[in-house]
């Protein structure tokens, strides 16, 4: 056979082999699904939110919120889905533009008017005082923040004075009007009088130091949870404070002792 020939049949045999390969790859891609998976949708839930900043102790109506769709694994704890279930319902906590209203920051069913009233614990009292820009710090006393109240007045029958601290850690309601702090941070807000919550024996023990004496109001760290028991500060003690302790020490003899001995006829006396 020619070499040619030789050639001519290896060829032939490659292009057949090449047909069937391509044939079966053919087949076998065939079989397999080139559409792409389709992406599955995420379930939503309806969460009512605020349409816009709202604070605390208003009374909600159905044109302050509305419906959005949540991811179910997104929707906010206590959260509600319809507009009916927060209609009169009183807020005890601001909430912010499309931010969810959740049970957490709405005062108990039972309350049915805002204002001052619905941020009022149970068991306790709200009392305003007579401040001015002394009492509230220049203004850094705002609502929300706690406060030690502290009162100098006159007793005995001098008439002595005497300061004393009288409230710990007593939450302030409101400043004037605002229930709640100025918006921007570092904001004052000096007012003349200042709501406070107490129990009735704190609302008894402020009646009589605001009526009585001149109050103080002494800002405390938030975190600050702890009792401190005073005895006042009169002025003697005020006067011996920072006073340098005296380096001559004084010691107290005892009275000598005498005692007489009688030595037959003769007596005389030794002291001890």
């Amino acid at each position: 056979m020619s070499k040619s020939k030789r050639a001519l049949i290896q060829i032939t045999l490659s292009l057949i082999l090449a047909v069937v390969a391509g044939v079966l790859i053919f087949k076998w891609t065939s079989g397999v699904s080139t559409k792409a998976p389709v992406a599955q949708v995420a379930k939503t839930v309806p969460v009512v939110v605020a349409k816009a900043d709202m604070t605390r102790g208003i009374k909600l109506t159905s044109d302050m919120v509305e419906v959005r769709e949540f991811t179910a694994d997104s929707r906010p704890t206590g959260a509600f889905a319809k507009l009916e279930d927060l209609e009169g319902r009183v807020l005890n906590q601001a909430v912010g533009v499309n931010e969810a209203v959740t049970a957490m920051k709405l005062a108990d069913e039972s309350v049915i008017g805002g204002g001052v009233s619905a941020l009022i614990e149970p068991g306790k009292r709200a009392m305003a005082v007579k401040g001015n820009e002394v009492m509230g710090l220049s203004g850094f006393v705002r609502p929300g923040d706690r406060v030690d109240v502290i009162v100098t007045l006159t007793v005995g029958k001098d008439d002595d004075p005497v300061t004393k601290l009288v409230l710990e850690r007593v939450k302030v309601i409101a400043t004037g009007t605002q229930l709640t702090p100025p918006n921007e941070e570092g904001k004052t807000a000096s007012v003349d009088v200042y709501t406070l919550e107490l129990t009735p024996p704190q609302s008894e023990r402020l009646a009589l130091a605001a009526t009585q004496g001149t109050l103080h109001f002494a800002l405390r760290n938030e975190q600050d949870e702890e009792n401190i028991l005073t005895t006042g500060s009169t002025i003697p003690k005020t006067l011996a404070a920072l006073r340098p302790m005296s380096n001559v020490v004084h010691v107290k003899r005892k009275p000598a002792e005498q005692v007489e001995v009688i030595t037959g006829t003769a007596r005389h006396s030794v002291k001890f």
